[in-house]
């Protein structure tokens, strides 16, 4: 008796232990691999995802969306979560790159703001989230250069000669070429050729200034010094004034672009579910002013002013003054003829 009761107990213990290994490693297999934006989520948010939900996060980061959108299109499959901009998101619709998840019905779409909800890039959101937005400016250390710079493009495509080396633009095709087009008075999505060979006699003119085209790294180049004006991102430069306050954000006068992302679930995604675990979570107002913390642009949900810090709500490289709302240019999906004339611009300037 003795020995069938010990038998029945190891028997139980292994039987326990066998169930606990199975749903450990069950929990161990949810998984989540994001393809973001570099710097753009901070990482103790994604810490405390991983401990909310058990599902384990992998991060890989792209500096442009022609790079991620190259990247689906040549077939990857590795992600479950993207980050594209809005103009962005029709193209990969028609393209058949992103799968339908009609947010509307996940329980924390009702803290999305309303301007946020139905949009013309994501009509009743049908394939993605809000994640952050802002603006494309240039900024520049005042404490380097001889008196206010002028609130135009002009500083920047056509620089003052003591800047020479000290310039860097963005590696981004449509935020370099907009800027230019903006900057000459035409319209983002131009399709006269002579546009197009006056934006590149302009960006050709202005390349002997520039260091570098460079997206990655924008916050830690101007806080060293490294060079005097960049063009940025406005929560890059909010996060680079918090260590060098002499930097200046310029909203140009000739009009400057103002952009979303948006969190999207590409075709052949794996980890579906936990994707939208994670979408479902970061519309949390908690969880989005954390992200806006860190990020220093502003998001798209209801109740995360609460959450935010004070010197994101002063700073007026996030919170942009009223006088300025009519130099922002909204995003454009340019049409083929307008795109193809954009691709041969860039071509030509990067070879």
């Amino acid at each position: 008796m003795v020995t069938r009761t010990l038998r029945m107990g190891f028997t139980a213990a292994t039987l326990a232990a066998a169930v606990a290994l199975a749903g450990a490693a069950g929990a161990e297999a949810r998984e989540l691999y994001l393809y973001n934006w570099s710097n753009y989520i901070p990482p103790d948010l994604l810490k405390r995802f991983e401990q909310e939900t058990g599902i384990k996060v992998t991060l890989d980061v792209y500096d442009s969306n022609e790079t991620m959108l190259a990247k689906l299109q040549a077939g990857a499959t590795g992600y479950d979560i993207v980050v594209p901009t809005d103009y962005i998101i029709p193209r990969m619709i028609e393209g058949g790159l992103i799968q339908k998840i009609d947010a509307s019905g996940m329980e924390n779409f009702k803290n999305v703001k309303d301007v946020f909800r139905d949009t013309p890039w994501d009509p009743q959101r049908a394939y993605s989230v809000p994640y952050m937005w802002g603006t494309t400016g240039f900024s520049y250390d005042s404490g380097r250069v001889n008196g206010p710079l002028e609130e135009s493009w002009k500083e920047f495509f056509e620089p003052r000669e003591e800047l020479k080396g000290q310039i860097v633009a963005l590696n981004d095709m449509n935020d370099v070429i907009s800027s230019a087009a903006f900057y000459l008075g035409y319209e983002r999505c131009f399709e006269d050729p002579a546009k197009a060979q006056a934006v590149m006699e302009l960006l050709q003119k202005q390349k002997p200034f520039l260091a570098m085209y460079q997206s990655d790294g924008t916050i830690e180049r101007m806080i060293a010094g490294e060079v005097i004006m960049h063009q940025q991102w406005n929560g890059a430069a909010h996060r680079t004034k918090t260590d060098r306050p002499s930097v200046v954000y310029v909203y140009p006068k000739e009009g400057l672009p103002f952009w979303a992302d948006n969190f999207t679930i590409p075709k052949g995604a794996k980890n579906v579910e936990e994707a939208k675990v994670f979408l479902n979570w970061i519309m949390d107002p908690k969880n989005a002013a954390e992200a806006s913390n860190f990020t220093g642009y502003m998001n798209a949900i209801n109740g995360s002013e609460e959450f935010l810090e004070e010197k994101l709500a002063k700073d007026p490289a996030v919170n942009m003054p009223d006088e300025y709302s009519d130099r922002l240019r909204p995003a454009e999906d340019c049409a083929k003829p307008a795109q193809d004339l954009r691709d041969r611009i860039w071509t030509r300037l990067k070879s």
